[in-house]
């Protein structure tokens, strides 16, 4: 068997499920280290002393510690469902909700980690970025188009982040495209197979391999 990269995730992290479903969109085995944040592994720091998921390892020793080039990287192998469309709208709106949205989420959803800080208040204005997503969906049903691309699978894991801090306010939203979206991309095949469970990874453990081709 050809070897496999080695991914270590975390399975509630936001950035390793947007790998996640890269890898499996595009058929790409992996061997998966579960990691728990407080105990990371050694192997994983000496791979990337920043510490954070998801990183994958090459079989020629390179590595990839960005979940967007982790996609990026898996769809240039194999891309059937057509994400990558690699528009300069598409590149823009992933880049405000990696930045300014995901700023205001951290605030919102983790208050008591920042100082002089109003969850509230970042609340407000992530819902600047939400109304602009659901603007975007009444038009084309996704965000970048009729079809699902790039853009809608790294960021609905942070939209579904921001939603599950507060679901009675979130679905109290008029936003009914926004809504929709999410719940359709939350009830997918690919996302279940993204989340399931994977028990802890310790050193000398063998790896369950991660991979399932998932019809469109």
């Amino acid at each position: 068997m050809t070897e496999m990269p080695v991914l270590y995730s975390f399975r509630r992290c936001p950035y390793a499920m947007r790998a996640r479903m890269a890898l499996l969109v595009s058929a790409t085995p992996v061997r998966l280290r579960e990691v728990v944040l407080r105990n990371k592994p050694e192997e994983m720091i000496a791979a990337s002393p920043k510490a954070t998921v998801p990183v994958l390892v090459l079989p020629d020793g390179q590595v990839i510690d960005e979940s967007l080039a982790i996609m990026h990287w898996a769809l240039a192998r194999n891309d059937p469902q057509n994400w990558l469309m690699g528009s300069d709208a598409e590149a823009a709106l992933i880049a405000e909700a990696d930045g300014p949205f995901k700023d205001h989420l951290d605030r919102y959803k983790y208050p008591t980690r920042y100082e002089n800080v109003d969850p509230l208040d970042h609340r407000s204005a992530g819902l600047v970025f939400l109304e602009k997503l659901d603007g975007l969906l009444q038009t084309s049903g996704q965000l970048m188009g009729a079809k699902p691309s790039l853009a809608d699978h790294a960021i609905f894991p942070f939209v579904r982040q921001f939603a599950n801090n507060d679901r009675d306010w979130f679905n109290a939203l008029p936003l009914p495209a926004l809504q929709n979206w999410l719940g359709d991309h939350l009830a997918s095949a690919l996302f279940a197979t993204t989340m399931v469970k994977y028990p802890q990874w310790v050193s000398g453990d063998a790896e369950p391999v991660f991979a399932l081709e998932v019809a469109a």
